[in-house]
């Protein structure tokens, strides 16, 4: 048997048109099953490798998160909502996928919105090899609805308190602004999640 862009769905017609030609059920199913199972693997695969490149992502942006924390935050730990991460690689991966090259043509810059403003984090450039084709801001906003620790309180006084803080709480929120570069349409699309 062979595959072609016309083979026919596993149906009863199917089945019993191969049995009039003599072949046995099971291997008729058998013969059906596998290539049902080859036409799904390409989808499969992409999968595979969206789910890969998402969790890099994610780790990526936990990485800056972490980097952060003491040169640019000051503070001990930032504590970021589950899944926060992995949501906000998902968006930016729909983001890119209409690009010419995808991923790999994009800066993206992480902020962090706070009180007083937006403070840049990061700038990180996916592939270093690929002239940019758009740019994405990730702006992580702070819970406004978190309350400073006792800890928080027993710093003040002492020489780290203007500048250091314990914990930092972002919101489950994020804004994402795509700049597209180098085009005759160049927009700016806004997202806020």
């Amino acid at each position: 048997m062979v595959a072609t862009s016309t083979l026919k769905p596993k149906s009863s017609e199917c089945v019993s048109e191969l049995a009039d030609r003599r072949y046995d059920h099971g291997c008729i199913d058998a013969g059906l099953d596998f290539w049902d199972h080859c036409l799904d693997e390409p989808q499969r695969a992409a999968d595979a490798t969206e789910d890969r490149t998402c969790q890099q992502l994610a780790k990526m942006f936990e990485n800056c998160l972490s980097r952060a924390k003491k040169t640019t935050l000051h503070c001990s730990s930032v504590l970021v909502p589950e899944k926060l991460t992995r949501r906000i690689a998902r968006e930016v991966l729909r983001l890119a996928s209409c690009e010419p090259c995808g991923l790999r043509g994009s800066v993206l810059y992480v902020h962090l919105e706070l009180d007083k403003g937006c403070k840049q984090l990061e700038r990180i450039v996916y592939d270093a090899t690929v002239v940019p084709t758009f740019e994405l801001t990730l702006v992580f906003k702070q819970d406004g609805t978190a309350w400073p620790s006792l800890r928080d309180f027993l710093f003040m006084g002492t020489c780290f308190a203007p500048t250091f803080r314990h914990a930092l709480k972002l919101s489950p929120g994020f804004r994402l602004v795509k700049k597209k570069l180098y085009s005759s349409s160049a927009g700016t699309v806004i997202e806020e999640c």
